[in-house]
């Protein structure tokens, strides 16, 4: 229950960073690890091909063939990451100097489970997430895990064309208990499925399952969303029997949308977008499919396969919060293609009042305390931003320094909002800001695109020292969690 106050953060906010094992460990054939979806996403360079603005990655069946018939041909940076894997300690060790409170990262489940397919973990998996929550033990950071981060055993994306198939609820709640059993006594805050209404923007990153596969690529997203539902509720019954005080939520990437006008057909569609948006958390955290989404199924033709039992387990094991990632907002209209811009990441309908990052991002502050109050109105249910941050190219002094200050302003203006909403009764566990330390990008595999408070030297192509410094967002964002959020 959280602490009642007046103004501000209540005691004992959870401040701290957000990772993903796929953008940041490297190591990629070392303890036994598996091959992941992510291990396949090629670098190309978006300068060239012009895809700046290219939010995911996707493979088909047939890229994937030429990938591993030529892959001399071909950069996958998401093997290498920032070698994490090497540096935990090192890491770990910068995080607890900016004084965090917790720390969000995942487990891959190809470390554990190499194929998807075994029965018993792999050990040499497990002993490196041993030594990464023991580290940040030391340093009394709370881990909290996500299970599944956009990666998932590339060999059931071929047998099965990832979650496409039921057969994946099994292997993926056997994944979870596993690490439920193993952790039971050091996790205490996890996330089942990172960002699930990905899966309408890139069928491969949210799914594992290749576009080129399936007939009707909504129809797919939203079986495959189905059958992780199903999962993400197993896994939340296991957990609840392993760790009966744990505390385990969903994922969204939490998208507000503004009407272009107030003309009654452009607030429809607002409310359209908004629903799409919400689906997710409308069945993770109320344990029901919401009844708009019949006559939306209705409409688009989509037909789910669905078992009587899956109603029942969705009802009876919902999460305890709801976490999400917030990043812009959206500006719709009554248009022709209005229903096919429902639930994506961009928008061809920029914002006149907001800036834009160089990725052409909306900056919009505001537009998260609307989002928190309007999502915290309609659960009742903890939340918690698991993700925020500015991407941009840094630049190094000829002293080394790293001079951020729109990095700063950028996080600034947000803990700004989100202290108002707290104000306003938004129950509001934690921030933990993106990339709190470079990595690679997830939609094109690059490091140009930064959003961390420590520097990494390593460029597009995988050279570098990898050495680590702090930028002057470093030291700005370690004042804020030593004041909970009072001086910015």
């Amino acid at each position: 229950m959280k602490t009642k106050v007046e103004y501000g953060f209540p005691k004992g906010f959870l401040w701290g960073g957000a990772t993903a094992a796929n953008q940041i460990e490297g190591a990629c054939l070392e303890d036994g690890k598996g091959m992941s979806t992510s291990d396949y996403a090629a670098y190309k360079d978006p300068y060239a091909t012009g895809e700046v603005n290219n939010f995911t990655f996707n493979v088909t069946s047939k890229e994937l063939e030429e990938y591993r018939a030529n892959e001399e041909k071909y950069k996958f940076p998401k093997r290498w990451g920032i070698d994490f894997y090497h540096r935990y300690a090192e890491d770990i060790a910068l995080f607890a100097e900016m004084g965090f409170k917790v720390f969000r990262f995942s487990i891959s489940w190809v470390r554990i489970f190499p194929t998807g397919l075994e029965t018993e973990p792999n050990e040499a998996g497990f002993a490196f997430y041993d030594k990464v929550i023991a580290e940040l033990k030391k340093y009394h950071i709370e881990p909290l895990i996500t299970l599944s981060h956009y990666e998932m055993p590339i060999v059931l994306s071929e047998k099965y064309n990832g979650w496409q198939s039921r057969e994946l609820i099994d292997c993926f709640v056997r994944f979870a208990a596993a690490c439920f059993k193993r952790y039971k006594n050091d996790v205490k805050y996890w996330i089942t499925f990172n960002e699930m209404n990905m899966n309408l923007n890139s069928l491969y990153t949210g799914a594992g399952s290749f576009p080129d596969k399936v007939d009707h690529l909504e129809q797919a997203a939203y079986q495959a969303s189905h059958y992780q539902f199903v999962a993400s509720s197993l896994a939340v019954k296991a957990g609840k029997e392993i760790m009966p005080d744990a505390k385990i939520g969903c994922m969204i990437n939490r998208i507000e949308s503004y009407a272009k006008t107030c003309r009654p057909e452009d607030q429809l569609q607002a409310l359209k977008a908004d629903q799409i948006n919400l689906f997710y958390p409308e069945v993770q955290a109320r344990g029901e499919y919401p009844s708009y989404m019949s006559r939306y199924f209705k409409e688009k033709n989509i037909m789910l396969e669905t078992e009587p039992e899956d109603f029942q387990i969705i009802r009876d094991y919902t999460v305890d919060f709801i976490a999400f990632s917030y990043y812009m907002t959206h500006v719709t209209e009554d248009r022709p293609d209005a229903n096919e811009l429902a639930g994506k990441l961009d928008s061809p309908i920029k914002n006149p009042y907001l800036k834009l990052t160089e990725w052409g991002w909306p900056i919009d502050p505001i537009g998260l305390r609307i989002t928190l109050n309007k999502m915290y109105d309609r659960y009742k249910k903890p939340l918690f931003l698991v993700e925020n941050g500015l991407g941009a190219r840094d630049k190094v002094e000829a002293d080394g320094s790293i001079h951020d200050d729109y990095r700063i302003d950028y996080i600034r203006e947000h803990v700004k909002q989100m202290k108002e909403a707290v104000t306003d009764g938004v129950d509001l566990m934690g921030y933990t800001t993106w990339g709190c330390i470079d990595l690679i990008s997830c939609g094109t595999s690059e490091m140009t695109k930064r959003y961390g408070f420590i520097y990494v030297d390593q460029d597009d192509e995988g050279n570098g020292t990898l050495n680590r410094s702090r930028k002057d967002s470093f030291y700005w964002y370690k004042k804020v969690i030593e004041t909970n959020g009072e001086e910015l």
